[in-house]
């Protein structure tokens, strides 16, 4: 007991040192990691460390891939939702059945089925190694695409390989793999997105923060198992939670409690990612003496997973590549459009002119209700606020190479591998490959994701940065102004305790009109992500000083 509680104390400190002194160093903190777990696997203590991978699947996953989730702009992913489609669906699949040919023609004695069984564990890029890319200079819809390709492509990579596996030993049927995958994310989908919600009803009826923060813990589980338990995917039940969550939140939550999630889950996520990362580098050894084992050659394992991650590079760059040009179109098309859409939003100014504006684009001719109108007034107003994002944020070929080479293999690939069948053919060699193609990712494109980054991308303009920001909290200063005069003003009131609750009820009331505005925007797409978070952090702020004053004044 004493041996396993310095083990974890230690495992502490060295992902905390990891965290601040990699990065003085010029070094990722995961690839640190990795490293001092590879150098500690020779120690006699983790001489038969062996750490299932039910436990990364099943019970570190879905809390990452919830936190993540909900701290992802909404808008955002709804917006790069094509290509994180795209990337999540059609990519993986069509790694893995390329990755399955190529190594049923390198790996003697290896069928497609199980080819395909290791392709798709290969395919799947990860969430936690792709923070690593959050740490340089890439555009933010490169950290959208690639956030929300890693929160959706593992339950692809998972359902793929469990209908390889199934496929080695009976008839494979295309029609019913499409089914299986179907159901699995129809079913995660109603799941997640009930139980986010069901977590918000029950979660704004309490008031501690604390007993809150023990509540969220909860919820990336409550929406996992179910749907696990079902044949659907826990991963995606847990993102959508996470996004439902993420959302409504804002509304539904104090910002005491809110930001008593935001705390505690960062550190949830520190010690959960480094804890990944420490343990792939621990098992290395023991997954090396396993190929030896049985006889195997680790030369030749390490160069099939290299040619595997050089394969898995270059269809995703075949792939990348049209879909930057298809974006592309998309955008000038966008472009012709904003005319028009822009005439459309300056005569909806009045009731009379949303009602003109939609018999224009009304085919049927019938007189609409006050909420189609308000449904089209909205829609409206974040088509224009979708025209100016992707015309403010144009992808070119840098943004395409950063969407290449960030797509990093990790956990994913190490647990999904450990949970092959013992009676997998090979399968020494099997689980070896996939450490090693996740081992090599980290290593080649992490190491060189943020050198390669600086060296692409031209020299910013601080001045047009500068302008472009302060435009932006412009527009949020006139926003939150127009929003406070909807609140009746404040009478005169003396300074007694009386007064100072009618001082302080109006004040909170002013912020609730001006972060139900914020938030009108957030929704709409109107101003750019981070700045509108940095101005709703700052009503909270302001909201828990004067909840503070009040309590101390009490």
């Amino acid at each position: 007991m004493t041996e396993l509680l310095v083990v974890i104390v230690t495992g502490f400190v060295v992902i905390a040192a990891a965290t601040v002194f990699g990065p003085r160093l010029g070094v990722a903190a995961p690839l640190v990691l990795v490293a001092i777990g590879v150098a500690a696997s020779f120690l006699p203590v983790f001489e038969s460390v062996h750490v299932e991978p039910e436990w990364i699947l099943e019970g570190v996953l879905p809390p990452l891939l919830y936190s993540s989730a909900v701290s992802m702009p909404s808008m955002n992913f709804r917006r790069e939702f094509g290509a994180i489609s795209g990337l999540s669906v059609v990519l993986v699949v069509g790694t893995a059945l390329l990755l399955g040919w190529f190594f049923t023609l390198v790996v003697p004695g290896l069928g497609f089925a199980w080819g395909v069984a290791l392709g798709a564990i290969i395919s799947p890029t990860d969430a936690v190694a792709t923070s690593i890319v959050k740490r340089t200079s890439v555009s933010k819809r490169v950290v959208a695409m690639l956030d929300g390709e890693s929160l959706l492509n593992d339950a692809t990579a998972l359902v793929l390989l469990r209908t390889a596996i199934v496929a080695t030993a009976a008839t494979f049927s295309f029609w019913g793999s499409v089914g299986t995958f179907s159901y699995s994310v129809a079913v995660a989908l109603v799941i997640g997105g009930l139980v986010g919600w069901l977590n918000l009803v029950v979660r704004k009826r309490v008031t501690d923060p604390t007993v809150n923060t023990v509540l969220s813990f909860t919820v990336p589980f409550l929406a996992s198992v179910p749907a696990e338990h079902l044949g659907a995917s826990g991963l995606v039940a847990a993102v959508v939670a996470g996004l439902a969550t993420g959302i409504r939140a804002p509304r539904d939550l104090s910002p005491q409690n809110r930001l008593s999630d935001w705390q505690n889950w960062r550190t949830v996520e520190l010690v959960l990612e480094g804890a990944v990362f420490l343990s792939m580098g621990v098992q290395i050894k023991s997954v090396v003496e396993n190929v030896e084992r049985d006889h195997a050659g680790v030369g030749a394992s390490v160069l099939v997973a290299a040619g595997a991650l050089a394969l898995t590079v270059l269809v995703r760059a075949a792939y990348i590549a049209p879909l930057l040009r298809t974006l592309a179109r998309r955008a000038r098309r966008r472009e012709r459009m904003q005319p028009r859409v822009q005439g459309m939003r300056d005569r909806m100014g009045t009731p009379e002119g949303v009602q003109e504006t939609f018999g224009e684009v009304n085919t049927r001719g019938r007189r609409p209700s006050e909420r189609e109108l308000d449904r089209f007034a909205l829609r409206v107003t974040r088509l224009l606020a979708d025209i100016d994002y992707f015309l403010r944020q144009p992808l070119g070929w840098r943004d395409g190479t950063a969407v290449v080479w960030a797509g990093m293999r990790g956990a994913v690939t190490v647990a999904a591998a450990q949970t092959l069948p013992e009676d997998t053919p090979q399968r020494s060699v099997l689980v070896l490959i996939a450490f090693a193609v996740a081992l090599m990712s980290l290593v080649v494109q992490g190491g060189t994701i943020g050198p390669l980054l600086r060296r692409i991308t031209p020299a910013a303009d601080p001045a047009a940065a500068d302008e472009q920001t302060a435009a932006e909290w412009a527009g949020i200063v006139e926003l939150l102004k127009s929003s406070a005069e909807t609140v009746p003003p404040l009478p005169e009131v003396e300074r007694t305790p009386e007064g100072f609750t009618t001082a302080k009820t109006h004040r909170l009331a002013v912020i609730a009109a001006q972060r139900s505005a914020l938030l009108d925007a957030r929704d709409n797409g109107t101003f750019d992500a981070d700045v509108l978070a940095n101005a709703l952090a700052n009503l909270d702020a302001a909201q828990i000083a004067i909840e503070m004053r009040g309590k101390l004044g009490g």
